[in-house]
Order: structure tokens, then sequence, then C-alpha cells
């Protein structure tokens, strides 16, 4: 069951970022004015950054019960529960709690806790 919460946590969390992906370049750069244009593309990039970052996240939480360590365990779930814990609040505070996203990442860290 604990393996079986880890993989679900990180499937959300590659659904999570992928999403993430798609409405910051169909929704938040389609209508933001960004001056001069090499700063848009730096910002873009580092949202970017961010899915790419969130996937690889989810990978190891996928991954991470054929380890066969709990070193690497305990230290992937803290991991990425801080990295995923901090971007909920971060979410929440931003949009005033209006946006899914802080609810789908907040989940995410109560499967990967639960599973650990």
């Amino acid at each position: 069951m604990r393996d079986l919460l880890l993989q679900c946590a990180g499937v959300l969390t590659i659904v999570v970022a992928l999403i993430h992906g798609y409405l910051g370049e169909a929704k938040v750069f389609a209508r933001a004015r960004i001056e001069p244009e090499r700063l848009r593309t730096l910002i873009r990039l580092v949202w970017q950054a961010s899915t790419i970052a969130w996937i690889g996240g989810g990978v190891l939480l996928i991954v991470v019960p054929r380890m066969h360590s709990e070193l690497a365990r305990h230290w992937i779930v803290a991991t990425m529960a801080c990295v995923f814990g901090f971007s909920a609040l971060a979410n929440a505070w931003a949009t005033r709690g209006r946006h899914f996203g802080w609810m789908a990442l907040s989940a995410v860290v109560v499967m990967s806790v639960a599973g650990y």
C-alpha cells in the first residue's frame, strides 16, 4: 500500500506538472506583456524549468519503491514533500486559494508522506 501511494503521488505530480506547463503557455504568457523580449524568454524558460523539475520529482516518486533502499525512500520523499509543500503554499497564497493547483500539490504531499 505504501508503494502504491508513492506511485500515485508520482503520477499526480506529473499530471500537475503538465497542466502547469500548458496553462503557463496558454493562459499566462499568451496575455503577458514582458519587455524586453529576452526577459520574456528567460521568464518563460524558468517557468518551464519548474515543470520539468516537477516531472522529475514525479518520476522519482514512481520508481522509489523499486530502489530497495530505505535511505533513498526517506530522502526522496522528504525532499519532494518539501518542494511540493512549498509550491502548494506559494500557490495558495499567490492565488488567495482560488486556483486548484495548491489542492493538487497538497494531495501529492499527503500521499507521499503517507507512503513513506
